[in-house]
């Protein structure tokens, strides 16, 4: 009988990855699909949910919400809730959000002069 050949098996990103290394641990706050274009929104103002979900198109609601629990528990993102009937919850970013500016203005930039 052929003995079946086994594939080496690929490192995980942890083992790869140094978890000290500060490019890593922001990408492990920034991941994900939306929250770059999250953050871009946030930039210009205080939203509520449904402005930032009609802002981003195609966004499903549950990863909407997702990113913005992410965001609030890095404390990137304010949540306040207003007790009003319907419940109004407004999103705003944190001083360390508004650190993120020159960041997504330099992706930006790159995406005009590359892509």
């Amino acid at each position: 009988m052929a003995k079946l050949l086994s594939k080496p098996k690929r490192k995980k990103f942890d083992d790869l990855c140094d978890t000290s290394c500060p490019v890593r641990r922001s990408l492990d706050v920034l991941d994900g699909k939306w929250t770059i274009l999250v953050l871009r929104d946030l930039l210009s103002g205080t939203k509520r949910f449904g402005q930032l979900r009609r802002s981003l198109g195609g966004v499903n609601p549950k990863t909407l919400t997702e990113r913005l629990k992410q965001l609030e528990k890095a404390d990137i993102v304010t949540r306040k809730i207003f007790a009003e009937v319907p419940p109004r919850v407004e999103y705003t970013l944190t001083q360390k959000g508004q650190s993120l500016k020159p960041v997504i203005a330099a992706l930006g930039k790159w995406g005009s002069e590359w892509l």
